[in-house]
């Protein structure tokens, strides 16, 4: 690993609680934290640091971001280097260098049949645009027909109204109205008394993508325009998809001229044993879309690459009509397209595209290890990601998980995630063996004591 960045002369005051109010803070609940705050003041490598000194190892890689580890000296000066030389510059009708660069090194990455990337700022921008893209690819082909968009139940795909809409994760989805219209949704693919404690793919499942005929023959295929999911569904909970279940997917949309959009915000970069998910699983989509491990999750960006004949499709009329009526003020950002090359530099010279599949049956063994610790119903793992799924307390769904985020903090110096009362767990890829049982012990010892 090469050296941490270490900014001695950067320490900022520490945060009192009688200054945390103003902050809305998100997916957060507010009146809870301002109680008993959880703060992290620095960070290096595999660690956060908080106010009072405490080293803390982070499993989560920031939020499943941090791939390449935290404060990564090439990334660092490579970010400070462009703060100084290039701080904006706008990519409507201009460019710079650093996005041409990016985006060729990036398809590279991806192979064929990728051939170009449409940047942004954010996974949740990542899927609006991709979802646009889809909508006017038929278009400008003449079917402008296709409208509708197929996602999936527990499917998260960022908080933009067409990331909710095309989402499946009731909570964030219950307060915003009817959302986008001519949205279905699969059914979901986690099922405990057929799934549980599997290994990798689970082997039950497959024909949940038949789902996919049912709803085409519903709506008829000539108005849908797009199928999304998640390769390994995330922020439900580590749901890994059953052996044949996107291949049957792909067979579907493809018989029927839909297209086939992954949102790889978290399998993308090495998460699960390759540089994508796509290729890790052997399925290969339309459009894909990617975000925090880019530039490992240091300076806000986004993108969604396009299969050959997409762009293409929309390279037609006057050479001075802008062909696709979409972007952000950010797209291609300096600072974040520096930061995206030199965490690319650090992913190849390191192996870290690659290291979870290093590491995954390691990883796969510690996590199945915590079987039959008290209120453990299921552990799921894939590539360096993973979940331990807690039965619920009567009464306080969610209560069971979230006391282990918070003991893991407090007691064993340990960051984990929980979603509802699952324990999701993505270290960054620099993660070691050591580092590895320390995780797993920890979440030992938190979950024998837990009620």
């Amino acid at each position: 690993m090469n050296d941490i960045a270490r900014t001695g002369d950067f320490t900022p005051e520490h945060t009192g609680t009688e200054k945390l109010e103003a902050f809305w803070m998100p997916f957060t609940a507010n009146r809870q934290f301002k109680a008993a705050p959880r703060l992290i003041q620095r960070a290096e490598g595999m660690y956060y640091y908080t106010p009072d000194g405490r080293q803390v190892l982070d499993a989560q890689a920031g939020l499943w971001c941090v791939n390449a580890g935290h404060c990564r000296t090439p990334i660092v000066q490579a970010i400070a280097q462009a703060a100084g030389s290039l701080d904006f510059a706008p990519t409507f009708q201009m460019g710079h260098p650093m996005a041409f660069e990016l985006a060729e090194r990036l398809v590279a990455l991806a192979g064929k049949p990728f051939n170009h990337v449409f940047f942004c700022n954010s996974g949740s921008e990542a899927v609006d645009s991709a979802l646009k893209i889809a909508l006017a690819y038929h278009r400008v082909r003449g079917e402008g027909q296709r409208t509708r968009f197929i996602g999936r139940e527990r499917g998260y795909h960022g908080v933009g109204f067409g990331g909710i809409s095309v989402g499946g994760i009731v909570g964030n989805r219950k307060m915003f109205g009817t959302m986008l219209p001519g949205v279905d949704h699969l059914p979901q693919t986690w099922n405990l008394k057929e799934q549980a404690f599997s290994r990798g793919q689970p082997q039950w499942g497959a024909h949940l993508a038949d789902e996919l005929e049912r709803i085409v023959a519903l709506h008829d295929a000539s108005t849908i325009a797009a199928v999304i999911v998640e390769p390994v569904a995330g922020s439900a909970g580590v749901l890994v998809p059953p052996v044949g279940y996107l291949e049957r997917l792909r067979e579907i949309t493809a018989k029927h001229g839909i297209l086939l959009i992954f949102d790889e915000v978290i399998t993308g970069f090495g998460r699960i044993g390759k540089p994508f998910g796509f290729q890790q699983l052997g399925v290969t989509p339309d459009l894909y879309t990617v975000a925090k491990g880019i530039n490992s999750g240091t300076v806000p960006m986004g993108g969604v690459f396009a299969r050959e004949g997409i762009y293409e499709a929309f390279m037609q009329g006057p050479q001075t009509a802008i062909e696709f009526a979409h972007g952000y003020t950010y797209s291609a950002h300096p600072l974040a397209c520096a930061a995206a090359l030199a965490c690319l530099d650090v992913y190849r010279d390191e192996g870290l595209l690659t290291r979870a599949g290093e590491l995954a049956g390691y990883w796969e063994d510690a996590l199945h290890s915590l079987r039959g610790l008290p209120h453990v119903i299921d552990i799921r793992n894939i590539g360096l990601m993973g979940a331990v799924e807690l039965a619920p307390r009567p009464g306080a769904a969610g209560a069971r998980a979230f006391d282990v985020h918070v003991k893991a903090f407090f007691e064993e110096n340990l960051l984990v995630r929980f979603t509802g009362d699952i324990l999701a767990l993505s270290p960054p890829l620099i993660v070691e063996k050591a580092q590895i049982d320390r995780i797993v012990d920890g979440l030992r010892r938190v979950l024998s004591k837990l009620d």
